[in-house]
């Protein structure tokens, strides 16, 4: 294995590190809009985002292997890191059109 090659078991606790890290932000940012920091809450949105996208690029480095021809092990740790990515992503999404929303209604007013 080379220096820069990264096991699988590596490769999953990437992932879950970095979107763990995103659905804490969110988490965040949801508390920063109820106190009405909106500033706050889009900074916070777009660390979470930033992490997401980490958590997306080792993900995707891993199907460009296999791409390739270098077969991937499936372990019960790699489909829970590619749950919680997902999982976080749609939390990600449902916040920002939530807020969208929101936005949208009560602009109306």
């Amino acid at each position: 294995m080379q220096m820069n090659e990264q096991t699988i078991e590596q490769v999953a606790f990437m992932m879950i590190l970095h979107s763990g890290n995103a659905r804490s932000t969110i988490r965040e940012a949801i508390e920063a809009y109820k106190e009405g920091t909106f500033e706050e809450f889009e900074r916070l949105l777009s660390d979470a985002r930033a992490q997401l996208q980490e958590a997306h690029q080792v993900h995707f480095g891993q199907v460009q292997k296999e791409a390739s021809g270098e077969p991937t092990t499936l372990s019960l740790l790699l489909l829970h890191a590619e749950d919680h990515l997902m999982s976080t992503q749609t939390m990600l999404d449902l916040t920002a059109g939530l807020i969208e929303l929101m936005e949208h209604k009560f602009s109306k007013k």
